[in-house]
């Protein structure tokens, strides 16, 4: 028997393609460089888990779970870069899901896909830029506290919160933020392009609205759950994988999560915890969260 023959004995198997797949990537939180005891959004935390998800095998889509009120724009530019090369790269198209909120600096976070997903309650928008403070030139004087600060440059101790807030000093703060509020809106045609519908002193005044009123002004795509809009774009056989973070090994053991105290922690640390933790609330009850 020759070889041909022997061949047609032998079982024949049936090679299945595999199953679509999508990465699914949550961005949750505020953005921020971060700090010890408060987990935040930054390039430094998540751009390990952008890649994993852009390596994933049979890779249809890497989908983006955002929900933040924002943050540093540093941040969110750098994340949204990264996201956008991975993208181009692998030619994988990345859609985006809004949950609570996606505001401000996750709004930036939302344009880095190719489409966005609200929910008609979802809260979206805020493109602009805030500095809040608090100002106390009075409290040291009134216990008796000598303020000490010397400075190599006249700028160098500008809206000093111990002092009295100098017209220039304000001036100043207020052309930094237009030069990055003129960036953020840069990225925001350039991602949006022809969808965006609203006049530009209503889309980039800084107001927010619910994921319907958005789908309107072209700030988003379409309504839609995450897990609904993949079967029906990919089939019911879609593989839905989640790229999650390992959390450190201490908070695993002691089941601590972020801002949780530990034993002998430093108290600056502690003090910065929960002025980090007061500034958090702060930034979601903008949105009524």
């Amino acid at each position: 028997m020759n070889v041909r023959g022997l061949l047609s004995y032998l079982p024949i198997r049936r090679f299945r393609e595999p199953p679509p797949v999508v990465a699914v990537l949550r961005l949750s939180g505020v953005i921020s460089a971060g700090g010890q005891l408060r987990p935040t959004i930054n390039i430094a935390s998540v751009e390990p888990l952008i890649e994993r998800a852009f390596k994933l095998s049979n890779l249809k889509a890497v989908a983006l779970v955002i929900n933040s009120p924002g943050g540093s724009p540093t941040q969110s530019e750098l994340i949204g870069q990264r996201i956008r090369d991975l993208a181009e790269e692998h030619d994988v198209k990345v859609l985006a899901f809004c949950e609570d909120v996606a505001a401000s600096g996750g709004y930036w976070l939302a344009c880095a896909a190719d489409e966005i997903f609200v929910r008609e309650t979802s809260v979206v928008g805020s493109i602009g830029v805030i500095s809040a403070s608090f100002g106390f030139p009075d409290l040291l004087a009134r216990h008796g506290v000598e303020r000490r600060v010397h400075t190599s440059g006249e700028k160098k101790a500008m809206l000093d919160p111990f002092r009295p807030e100098k017209d220039e000093d304000v001036a100043r703060l207020k052309d930094l933020q237009k030069q990055i509020h003129d960036c953020f809106i840069a990225y925001v045609r350039a991602r949006r392009g022809g969808r965006l519908k609203g006049d530009d002193e209503t889309l980039f005044s800084g107001e927010f609205w619910t994921g319907k009123k958005a789908l309107e002004l072209g700030l988003a795509d379409a309504l839609g759950e995450i897990r609904q809009v993949l079967r029906e774009r990919y089939g019911e056989k879609v593989v839905i994988k989640k790229i999650d973070g390992a959390k450190p090994w201490w908070r695993r053991r002691l089941g601590l999560e972020g801002g949780a105290m530990l034993p002998g922690l430093d108290l600056r640390d502690a003090a910065d915890g929960l002025l980090a933790a007061a500034e958090e609330r702060a930034l979601w009850a903008r949105y009524g969260l």
